[in-house]
């Protein structure tokens, strides 16, 4: 079984306040682009295949986001591997980007998992250097 870090690319397609949980509240989203970073250390592919489906309980925060009827994933990121290199691929995407306080880290130190571009180019770019920076092979899904 697979086991692995990735990168869901999301759009949102317009500004939307979204109810994340109980804890978080509700956020007021900016149309443009998230890249959520996540780890797999169990399955990868039904981790990866939970996410695009619609048919889901809310249980983490990236959940709420995936399944408010403005948001897509535009495409999926990611690296097998056994070492969980979730919070420094995290760390190096908020270099050069917004994070969303609070946003999927509620189990490690970061402040975010969640990040905001408002060009799809600029995601991207940034997904592709995080990767080669931290000389992880990057795949599509």
């Amino acid at each position: 079984m697979m086991k692995g870090t990735y990168c869901l690319l999301i759009n949102l397609k317009k500004d939307s306040r979204i109810k994340i949980g109980n804890k978080l509240g509700f956020i007021n989203f900016k149309s443009g682009y998230y890249i959520y970073v996540g780890s797999a250390m169990n399955s990868l592919e039904a981790r990866l295949n939970r996410h695009l489906s619609d048919d889901k309980k809310k249980h983490w925060h990236i959940d709420y986001l995936l399944l408010n009827k403005n948001s897509q994933i535009t495409d999926i990121y990611y690296t097998v591997s056994t070492k969980k290199v979730e919070c420094e691929i995290a760390r190096n995407i908020s270099q050069n980007s917004s994070e969303i306080d609070n946003f999927g880290s509620s189990d490690c130190d970061c402040n975010s998992h969640l990040f905001y571009f408002e060009d799809i180019e600029d995601a991207i770019t940034n997904i592709k250097n995080t990767f080669k920076k931290l000389d992880l092979k990057i795949e599509i899904y």
